[in-house]
């Protein structure tokens, strides 16, 4: 059924009394809603097996033709970063204010398809269309054959790049427009499982005839695109959309656009603090993510084990994305978003610990694979949660416009970093001899770049609760003559008593044990006559373990003292923390002790008594940071959550 009969026969279904879905004009019935879906997650495989296909097969091709590392660089990043500054914030900004019958995202698709797909398709024929010019040129022939090609190369993907702009810029938004708010997370979920799947589709079956199939791969995918994706801009609709409130169509010609773009774009405190949590984000992770695969490398590792590790953990996390998708949409995503960025301070800071052991590499390999996944579900929670949070404080008519402007700011900055990244690490070799333990360092410049993005985060969610919250926040728009943009307010679950007394005891289990392990383990340590060891968890690592129990005693004594005062309608000292992310990282840390005792046991086994001491104080230090993460989110909480048990907010 034609999503568009969907969607418009659904206000029968209100009328008989099923239950139906809003997004703006449209209605959905659950089968309408099913189809939706269905049709987008169709689109989002045909998508993702194009957008594969590039980036894995032409710098296979361009190093085979002896391209220079500078020219590949600029042909592969530098071309492709300059069309996503200028094209994706102009495409943005005219699609945000785009009106017709097909909607205001679709036409920007359907209008480039075929250029896109023709100049995918012409990628996979360069060394003939290369031979074909330089047999019928006179300039040509004075260049070599590889010289022609690489210049073709450069040629088709830039149009390829350029095109693609269009439909990057576009298809995120999309799901904005017409998927009720409600179930944003978990369809977003489901799209990273389909996108994921397809990715693995691709490098499994198709990727291994890369050199040899060039042609075929690039024309198929082409085909794929053209007619499957083509076929979702058909059946898929948009709903009716207001005017655009505060502009005319005059304020937007020539450089008016530019300066409302500006203008609306950069001039709001709320939005500058959501942009400059996104620039740390990406500058503190993505710019050095790169030099992950040279630290597991340096830890000993084989490429054959990275890629088994991967694979292992990307399974889990297609089961865990769904699942951590529907407490996204239950306990907001700023909320998640906050509190997720706070405990991964805690994960980059542990990391630091291989800066002063080294174990055996096979043995490195399963406390990786287990810790991995140990953090899984966190992580799809943490991964999950960044597009629902945009849609969620960003204006929905200029979704868009805010998405680019933020990307725009980002990508320059990153452009930046990036380098710094690599000034570092080369400043690590240096100080380390030229040695690969400098890549070890990485974790180093996560744990500060956490720390300064947490900062902005926990401020823009404090500024979100003033701006409303959970009840009644609005996204802010000078625009409109309210000062604010009204959107749905989905329901959401707030603090819970008996989740948090779950809660209690889970993080008092982990202390408990935390104190308990160290003399069996202390036993381990006599027996194989690790005396320096011994005396260090004896005299110091112990007395220090039961001073984090007892801060943690502290900090629980408070909350239970404000859930009381809660209850009773009493001023509350600091505030209640959301019980949530909460638990999932109780259990996350819970069975994370298992990984420790592991470590001590190896470390005493291989006469590393030192080893033994660092991985002890490590779980100690990470305990302290534990708590102090509750403390912090209590003080985050302070002033705003005053209730609890509360049913959850019906949608305005």
């Amino acid at each position: 059924m034609n999503i568009n009969q969907t969607a418009s026969s659904n206000t029968e279904g209100v009328h008989s009394g099923g239950k139906t879905y809003h997004c703006g004009a449209l209605t959905y019935t659950k089968f309408g809603l099913a189809a939706l879906f269905a049709w987008l997650l169709w689109g989002d495989f045909c998508y993702t097996m194009m957008e594969a296909v590039v980036p894995s097969i032409v710098p296979l091709k361009l190093k085979a033709l002896n391209c220079p590392n500078w020219m590949m660089g600029m042909i592969l990043t530098t071309i492709p970063g300059v069309l996503g500054i200028f094209v994706g914030p102009w495409v943005s900004f005219k699609s945000d204010r785009y009106r017709s019958k097909w909607g205001r995202r679709i036409p920007f698709i359907i209008w480039t398809l075929p250029f896109l797909c023709i100049s995918l398709a012409l990628l996979g024929w360069s060394d003939s269309i290369a031979g074909f010019l330089q047999g019928n040129s006179t300039f040509l022939r004075q260049f070599a054959p590889a010289t022609v090609t690489i210049a073709v190369i450069a040629l088709f993907l830039a149009m390829f790049q350029f095109f693609n702009a269009f439909v990057n810029s576009v298809f995120w938004y999309l799901f904005n427009d017409i998927v009720p708010p409600q179930f944003l997370a978990r369809f977003l979920g489901i799209f990273r499982i389909v996108g994921t799947g397809a990715g693995a589709l691709y490098n499994y079956f198709i990727f291994q005839y890369a050199e040899t199939n060039m042609r075929e791969i690039f024309t198929g995918a082409a085909m794929l695109y053209f007619v499957g994706f083509g076929i979702v801009c058909f059946m898929v609709k948009e709903g009716e959309y207001p005017p655009v409130e505060g502009e005319t169509c005059k304020d937007n010609r020539k450089t008016g656009g530019l300066k409302v773009f500006f203008k609306e774009s950069f001039t709001n405190k709320f939005y500058w603090i959501i942009f400059l949590f996104s620039i740390f984000q990406s500058a503190g992770t993505s710019s050095i993510g790169a030099f992950m695969v040279f630290y597991l490398v340096d830890m000993g590792l084989s490429l054959n084990q990275i890629g088994k590790m991967n694979a292992i953990g990307g399974i889990a996390g297609l089961l865990a994305m769904y699942f951590a998708a529907i407490f996204i949409d239950r306990w907001h995503p700023i909320r998640v978003l906050t509190y997720s960025c706070v405990f991964s301070v805690l994960g980059y800071v542990m990391g630091l610990v291989w800066l002063f052991v080294t174990l055996p590499s096979n043995f490195f390999f399963w406390l990786c694979l287990g810790g991995g996944l140990i953090l899984v579900f966190q992580s799809a929670l943490l991964g999950g949660c960044y597009m629902p949070f945009y849609m969620r404080v960003f204006p929905q008519s200029r979704f868009g416009q805010f998405c680019s402007a933020m990307s725009m700011i980002r990508t320059l900055v990153c452009i930046g970093t990036g380098m710094l990244a690599g000034l570092f690490i080369d400043l690590m070799k240096y100080l380390h001899n030229g040695s690969d333990f400098a890549y070890r360092y990485i974790f180093l410049w996560f744990s500060v770049g956490s720390v300064i993005y947490t900062i902005f985060i926990i401020i823009a969610y404090r500024e979100w609760y003033r701006l409303g919250g959970d009840a009644r926040f609005h996204p802010p728009a000078p625009w409109d003559p309210k000062g604010v943009e009204e959107m749905p307010i989905v329901p959401t679950v707030g603090p819970q008593s008996r989740w948090l007394d779950v809660t209690f005891k889970l993080f008092n289990a982990i202390m408990y044990l935390s104190v308990f392990l160290i003399p069996v383990l202390m036993c381990w340590m006599y027996y194989k006559h690790a005396m320096v060891a011994f005396a260090w968890h004896a005299f110091l690592l112990l007395p220090l373990s039961l001073a984090a129990w007892i801060y943690w005693k502290i900090i629980e004594r408070g909350i239970r003292r404000d859930i009381a005062s809660a209850r009773n309608n009493e001023p509350l000292r600091n505030g209640i923390p959301h019980h949530g992310v909460l638990i999932i990282t109780a259990i996350k840390f819970l069975l994370a002790l298992g990984i420790w005792i592991c470590q001590v046991l190896m470390a005493v086994n291989l006469n590393m008594e030192s080893g033994a001491i660092v991985f002890t104080a490590a779980n100690l230090i990470t305990n302290f940071m534990l708590v102090g993460s509750v403390q912090l989110l209590c003080r985050i909480e302070r002033g705003f959550s005053v209730k609890i048990d509360q049913k959850p907010l019906e949608t305005a």
